[in-house]
């Protein structure tokens, strides 16, 4: 009796153990500790890569009073980084989930084609010192209202009545995108060429672009819309199972969508108003920003795309300063490893 006893006991102690699972967003204790690994690892590297752009060729002995002068100069540019990289990347995986794709962007309701409308327009009625007239504060915060406004103004006719369709909304998107792009691009074949390099430089995404007078509007505006999307972060767990299951679980789908969309469009107009088009940076966070955080849950999925954001801007900053010489325009080491992993994500087979 005593040796059945050891034999079973026996086998049960060589038997594996089966790890211990959990209903929710990280179910296993191996994703857990993977996902805190990864928030851990970026949260490093921004740092590293913050310090970086404060420190790197600072012309003054580290730890001296010129040396803290000096980074205090570069702390705005630190600032603009964050506060973009967090507007894009909550907006595009906001986006996403409402659009039920994990391919479009904010990008295609025309955000950016209104930008670039609208700094044309200034140069081609106004010269290049209407263009330069375009800089302060009261400018930046045109910007942003007319974005909104054009928005809101799309959203609530599209989503409205009896066969409101967001797809078609975001067909429309891309035709008012590209009817503006069609209009500055003839506006631009007018421009002397004095001016057409002029404006040239303020069509690119580049942290030169951004004011400290701006940072008063922008920040306070950008933390408002993100603190209300993550606020929501588990009714959007919900919207992005689609509208039959949202209605069947008690919560108005127009008016969750209407609601998220208008906070999206806060953040896509600062970001752009701020810095310029970021076509590709969206799409690059949000994409990785799955991968990484391998979670259907927005409130581990928004943390690791703003980290995510930071270290991708910080990161192009960093390389086309001090590698390529050419300071604060990222947008082009943006475009294309953006636009490389887009047409990654689309050719290949398998879950996005």
């Amino acid at each position: 009796m005593d040796s059945r006893h050891a034999a079973r006991g026996a086998a049960e102690s060589s038997a594996p153990a089966v790890a211990h699972r959990a209903s929710g967003p990280l179910p296993t204790p191996r994703s857990r500790r993977r996902y805190w690994i990864v928030v851990t690892v970026l949260a490093l590297l921004a740092v590293g890569f913050g310090f970086g752009i404060l420190a790197w060729d600072n012309p003054m002995p580290f730890g001296s009073d010129g040396f803290w002068r000096v980074a205090g100069l570069r702390t705005t540019t630190v600032v603009v980084m964050a506060t973009v990289a967090l507007c894009q990347a909550v907006a595009t995986v906001s986006f996403q989930t409402v659009a039920n794709n994990r391919i479009v962007t904010p990008s295609i309701m025309g955000f950016e084609a209104l930008y670039v409308a609208v700094q044309t327009a200034a140069i081609f009625f106004l010269g290049a010192a209407g263009l330069m007239a375009l800089t302060g504060l009261p400018q930046f915060i045109l910007q942003v209202i007319l974005m909104v406004a054009l928005s809101v103004t799309l959203y609530g006719w599209l989503l409205s009545g009896r066969y409101a369709n967001i797809q078609v909304m975001l067909l429309i998107g891309i035709v008012i995108g590209g009817g503006l792009g069609s209009i500055s691009t003839f506006m631009q074949r007018l421009l002397t060429p004095s001016e057409f390099d002029i404006l040239t430089a303020r069509l690119f995404g580049s942290m030169a672009n951004a004011e400290v007078s701006y940072l008063p509007v922008a920040i306070p505006l950008c933390l408002f819309a993100t603190g209300m999307l993550v606020l929501s972060a588990k009714r959007l767990n919900v919207v992005s199972l689609g509208k039959d299951i949202t209605q069947n679980l008690g919560l108005d789908h127009r008016a969750e969508v209407m609601r998220t969309l208008f906070f999206i469009s806060i953040l896509m107009a600062v970001s752009t108003a701020l810095v310029g088009p970021m076509t590709f940076l969206g799409f690059l966070v949000a994409t990785l920003a799955y991968q990484f955080a391998d979670s259907y849950d927005h409130r581990y999925i928004f943390p690791v795309s703003a980290l995510l954001g930071f270290v991708v801007l910080a990161g192009a900053y960093f390389i086309m300063k001090h590698v390529f010489y050419a300071q604060g325009v990222v947008s082009i080491i943006i475009e294309v490893i953006g636009g490389s992993v887009f047409l990654y994500v689309i050719l290949r087979k398998g879950r996005l």
